[in-house]
């Protein structure tokens, strides 16, 4: 039998970074999703975001991969907003992500960072949030030539 643990720190964004997912709409999107998450067997270990992006923890299985797993709950959430009208205008998820992985050792960190984005964002844009990621991982300037 196979055991895999990996575990994968996801964030991604509304379309144009619409402040869409407002407080009462973000607990039932946020809802929504780990419930279609158990479904197609993902493991979801927490979920949170701000008005206009959303961080993930996931479990990949021994056959998942992030783009797939992502695609799954990215394209079924924003057909069910739709669907049911969370959102009153039509809403989308940027097709850009980021992802990195987890060191077990790190979990109960990247946690509370993602239980804590109401109050860290009163501190933090989401634009410095990405620009300290991407230096983070030392991909700054490489994306920042990218796009001029």
């Amino acid at each position: 039998m196979s055991f895999v643990r990996i575990y994968v720190h996801t964030v991604w964004a509304t379309l144009n970074r619409e402040k869409s997912l407002q407080p009462e709409a973000r607990k039932i999107i946020f809802d929504h999703i780990k419930e279609n998450a158990v479904k197609k067997e993902i493991f979801i270990d927490c979920i949170n975001g701000y008005t206009d992006h959303v961080h993930c923890l996931i479990s990949l299985g021994k056959q998942q991969s992030i783009c797939d797993v992502l695609q799954l709950i990215k394209g079924e959430s924003s057909f069910w907003i739709n669907k049911n009208k969370i959102i009153p205008t039509k809403f989308r998820w940027e097709e850009q992500f980021y992802a990195d992985a987890i060191s077990f050792s790190q979990i109960d960190n990247v946690r509370k960072y993602i239980y804590s984005q109401e109050e860290h964002h009163k501190k933090v844009t989401w634009q410095e949030e990405c620009d300290n990621f991407l230096k983070d991982f030392g991909l700054y300037e490489q994306v920042k030539s990218k796009l001029g």
